[in-house]
């Protein structure tokens, strides 16, 4: 019995471990250019193991989507003991910033690769890709939406699409210092916005 279990805590790790590789090899050399051969040796893992867990690269893209949906999750699971959701969407831009490295030389890891994956012709894994992307603004318009402002789901349009667009230009330009630069317009475009949708104090708009 004992050893069934280990064997299938082994199995359970070996599988995490792939998933994990295929979520980052692929964010750094993109589908096309990545092999099995590639995954199985960022997981250290015996290439023709790879085959028991995942059939095609197709199920390892998956398996990549899933990875990055669990550390999305995890992120706003963290971001959710934050009491104020003002405070949530800025640490959330604030871990963003914190990735400029990471993004300046590979791009947004789910952005990218749903940006690759659009170009094939199935049509299958780019609606999971948007999927990942559509949680996260989900999760944005909520925060958008306990603070009482209206239009929560455009404010979260204009936020995410702020990270997209950041991360795309530090990632041409290679400069991580454009995640910094427009990360922290952000946070001071965060900061602009009054309880009821209206700039705080001091911005030249007037409350509706």
């Amino acid at each position: 019995m004992t050893n069934s279990v280990n064997r299938r805590t082994q199995a359970s790790q070996k599988r995490q471990r792939l998933t994990a590789a295929a979520a980052r090899v692929l964010h750094e050399q993109g589908v096309e250019r990545t092999t099995l051969a590639d995954i199985a040796r960022a997981a250290d893992v015996p290439v023709g193991n790879v085959y028991y867990y995942f059939k095609t690269k197709d199920e390892l893209v998956q398996a990549a989507l899933a990875e990055h949906t669990a550390r999305l999750d995890e992120l706003t699971g963290r971001l959710e003991r934050l009491a104020d959701p003002r405070d949530r969407l800025k640490a959330l831009v604030e871990a963003w910033v914190g990735q400029r490295d990471v993004a300046a030389r590979h791009g947004c890891p789910t952005g990218t690769l749903a940006a690759e994956l659009d170009k094939r012709a199935d049509g299958t894994l780019d609606a999971e890709a948007g999927a990942v992307l559509r949680r996260l603004l989900d999760w944005v318009a909520g925060q958008f939406r306990e603070l009482g402002l209206p239009g929560p789901q455009d404010l979260a349009l204009t936020l995410v699409s702020g990270y997209q667009g950041m991360s795309l230009m530090a990632n041409a330009l290679r400069d991580p210092d454009v995640m910094t630069r427009e990360g922290a317009r952000l946070l001071r475009w965060l900061d602009s916005l009054g309880a009821q949708g209206a700039p705080v104090a001091g911005s030249s708009r007037r409350s509706s």
